[in-house]
């Protein structure tokens, strides 16, 4: 794991992995918390680490398919589209990030 982190692609895997599981915990933990407990505190907390990491994905995925000559139609948006689904960006991750050289 630690050689993968020296390369873009592979810091850019691990922004995917920290920004999906960010984005379950909000989803599927945090808010129901909220709205079923009447519990703000746990979205307070994620949210904005989920926000920051959302940020910083988006920005490294635009880097990285620069560096890399990604083509937007073919991989770029289905990258970036992956940050907004609950578990995307594991499938993503799986099909299109760990095939890149």
């Amino acid at each position: 794991m630690l050689t993968s982190l020296k390369t873009n692609l592979g810091r850019l895997r691990l922004l995917a992995l920290l920004e999906g599981l960010s984005l379950i915990a909000l989803v599927f933990i945090a808010m129901p918390i909220k709205y079923v407990g009447n519990d703000p505190t746990l979205v307070k907390v994620i949210g904005p680490i989920h926000g920051v990491l959302f940020i910083l994905f988006v920005l490294y995925t635009i880097s990285v398919s620069i560096d890399e000559n990604w083509q937007f139609g073919r991989t770029t948006w289905k990258v970036l589209l992956a940050s907004v689904t609950p578990f995307g960006t594991f499938y993503v991750d799986k099909t299109i990030l760990s095939r890149q050289k």
